[in-house]
């Protein structure tokens, strides 16, 4: 599972080291200790949607696994689009001429990196735009 924190200021994306998946209970376990080292404000959750816009076959797992972390953590759980990141990020790594292995090891940190990175964005365009449109947010 990749995993990355944004900068305090929630401008960029850092990743984490990957969570080699093992027991729900653990991994459940981990990303809240996670929340409480880095005193998270949020905690996005890819959500693996459909090309056409629509939910996958494995949305439904997901949205499971964010219920399962809102019922641990005080702070928000919000599912984010994640179509294109895995592509998106074995694009980057392939073009970045790493080997085979290490690209396969890097691809879900990147990924998660992405999926941070475009959230972080989308919420600085929202801010920009409410700013300048003062009345209207």
């Amino acid at each position: 599972m990749g995993l990355a924190v944004s900068d305090g200021l929630g401008i960029t994306a850092q990743g984490l080291p990957t969570l080699e998946r093992t027991r729900l209970a653990d991994d459940l376990q981990y990303i809240q200790n996670l929340a409480q080292e880095y005193s998270l404000e949020r905690v996005i959750v890819g959500n693996p949607m459909a090309q056409s816009g629509k939910p996958s076959a494995m949305a439904g797992h997901a949205e499971q696994f964010a219920a399962k972390l809102r019922q641990r953590l005080s702070c928000p759980v919000e599912p984010w689009d994640e179509r294109f990141t895995s592509a998106e990020a074995n694009r980057l790594l392939r073009e970045s001429g790493i080997s085979i292995q290490k690209r396969h090891r890097a691809a879900d940190r990147v990924a998660a990196v992405l999926l941070l990175q475009s959230y972080l964005d989308y919420q600085a365009n929202e801010k920009a735009r409410c700013d300048a449109e003062a009345e209207s947010c």
